[in-house]
């Protein structure tokens, strides 16, 4: 392999603005997670036909977190294809305005049908922004910094996920009145501008495409066909895994706990012992948002730690601690009541296990790869793992509606031992601990 000539290093003001702009862009992804989980579920009643029963908008509801996972892994692998190609910094301008973009277009979504389309189609520039912004960061920064910059990027969508369940604290999401909240998604479409004008490209990937590593040369060519093939393969599979585990954990499992924090807070609650002469207990719209607070309040710092957590402990030995705190998290949540206090207690506990896990993400899964396929297989293994979980998602929703009639904390339990999963996982993984990014393989 032909060995990719030195750039010119980044100057300073440049590496900070790519670092400002990928923490901008990811966070303003966390804005669109937590609408995905407090706002779809109100944004679809309204949409359905008056009456429509509570089995209905569930459904729609599901259907809707699947379209986030699933257009973030179609938009992950396109985006990630384009970043190896074009570059990562305007892939990465590209995935913002293109959230933003379908974002603006959702407030006029008169149909759950449409509004399933547009949200699938936000998403995809959601899926974008990951695998480019982590490789932009990871190659723009000397190898001291890229730790704490792991942290940075992993934290900067549970920010985003805090901003916004605060807001809607003091500005509540009703059937009424949701559409605001896609102006608050559509917000960044300047900032995707000046990322497309301003931000400057990896020195890395520059020097690649002077060497035999060129993108665009056929039997080497950066895409998908790379990595499914040895000796990446095993990799790749790996990599797969390595994120599925947090975000069925996220989506599948900690998902779960605030829907039930929704179903007990937006209906009115009768007396503890059920009977009529009792006075009901007040309704409090806010409890979905509180729940959403508990979980990423610890997640924005945790995830900030998760990159140099990864860094001292190794990356096999903190995956697996993370896994077992999750793990043992989830049991104590979904065998409390929503209403009691140790239920945000355990989701608060939850929510730093969880949280940590994106920013050992940003670190270690570009560690797998080498450059010319960088983007593309991070973001292969970060949106196979979105495929995978949308499977697992619509799975357990059925089980839900079926097996378990409704029992949120039933489904919370079973599917809290994919963390178990991850435990067995992640000792089946290369380590990685010594890795400076070169190019090995």
């Amino acid at each position: 392999m032909t060995k990719p000539q030195s750039h010119d290093p980044l100057s300073k003001s440049a590496c900070y603005l790519i670092l400002l702009v990928a923490f901008l862009g990811w966070g303003f992804a966390g804005c669109h997670m937590a609408i995905t989980s407090i706002v779809m579920r109100v944004a679809v009643a309204d949409l359905l036909p008056a009456g429509s029963s509570e089995g209905d908008i569930g459904e729609w509801f599901g259907w809707l977190v699947c379209a986030f996972l699933f257009g973030a892994a179609t938009g992950g692998y396109l985006f990630g294809v384009l970043g190896d190609r074009i570059g990562r910094a305007k892939a990465m301008s590209c995935s913002i305005l293109c959230y933003s973009l379908f974002a603006a277009m959702t407030w006029y979504a008169q149909s759950a049908q449409s509004l399933l389309v547009l949200r699938f189609l936000t998403c995809m520039g959601i899926g974008g922004m990951w695998p480019n912004g982590i490789a932009l960061l990871s190659e723009a920064w000397p190898n001291v910094s890229r730790p704490v910059l792991a942290g940075v990027m992993g934290t900067s969508a549970n920010v985003g996920i805090l901003l916004f369940s605060i807001l809607t604290l003091t500005k509540h999401v009703t059937g009424d009145d949701w559409r605001w909240t896609m102006l608050v998604g559509a917000t960044p479409l300047l900032l995707g501008i000046i990322s497309w004008v301003f931000v400057p490209e990896s020195p890395r990937w520059l020097a690649v495409q002077q060497t035999g590593d060129r993108v665009d040369t056929p039997k080497k060519g950066a895409g998908v066909g790379e990595i499914f093939r040895p000796p990446l393969l095993r990799l790749t599979l790996i990599g797969i895994m390595l994120g599925t585990i947090p975000l069925f954990g996220g989506w599948g499992v900690s998902n779960w706990a605030t829907a039930w924090a929704s179903e007990t807070g937006d209906k009115q609650q009768k007396a503890a012992d059920g009977s009529d002469d009792e006075p009901k207990k007040k309704a409090d719209p806010t409890l979905k948002s509180r729940a959403s607070i508990a979980r990423s309040l610890p997640g924005s710092i945790t995830s900030l730690l998760g990159g140099a957590f990864a860094f001292y402990l190794g990356r096999k030995r903190s995956y697996f601690i993370l896994c077992l705190g999750a793990l043992i998290c989830t049991q104590f949540l979904f065998r409390s009541d929503p209403q009691d206090d140790a239920f945000l207690y355990w989701m608060a506990a939850l929510g730093a296990f969880s949280g940590a896990f994106f920013g050992w993400l940003p670190l270690c899964l570009p560690e797998l790869f080498p450059t010319r396929v960088r983007a593309t297989g991070a973001g292969v293994s970060f949106n196979w793992g979105r495929i995978l979980t949308g499977v697992g998602v619509l799975a357990s929703a059925a089980a839900l509606k079926q097996a378990f009639e409704g029992r949120y904390s039933d489904v919370g339990l079973i599917t809290g031992f994919i963390y178990a999963v991850g435990m067995i996982v992640i000792l089946l993984a290369p380590d990685i601990s010594n890795s400076d990014l070169a190019e090995e393989n």
